[in-house]
């Protein structure tokens, strides 16, 4: 697979791989990966980042949960006045 240099500096080298992609050497020639390697791609304006849209599903799962806990307060409230004795006022 061919590399090309895309761009060299005192600091690293970025090349464009075969298949598309970057490659990125320290100035000793040592591969650079991770978030180094992103932060130096996206510096150079090569690549752009995106983040990831948030599930819907969790959005909704998490509004059945409140929904449900709010349910379950409202019963526990309810069996709380059904267990509490009734006080009975008698006139003496």
């Amino acid at each position: 697979m061919a590399m090309n240099l895309i761009k060299k500096t005192s600091e690293y080298k970025i090349f464009k791989r075969g298949d598309e992609r970057f490659a990125v050497q320290d100035a000793t020639g040592k591969p650079v990966n991770g978030e180094e390697k992103v932060k130096i791609l996206l510096a150079e304006e090569l690549i752009t980042v995106t983040l990831p849209a948030a599930p819907v599903e969790e959005e909704v799962a998490e509004e059945a949960e409140q929904d449900e806990a709010v349910e379950a307060a409202a019963e526990d409230a309810g069996e709380a006045d059904a267990a509490a004795p009734e006080e009975e006022t008698t006139d003496a």
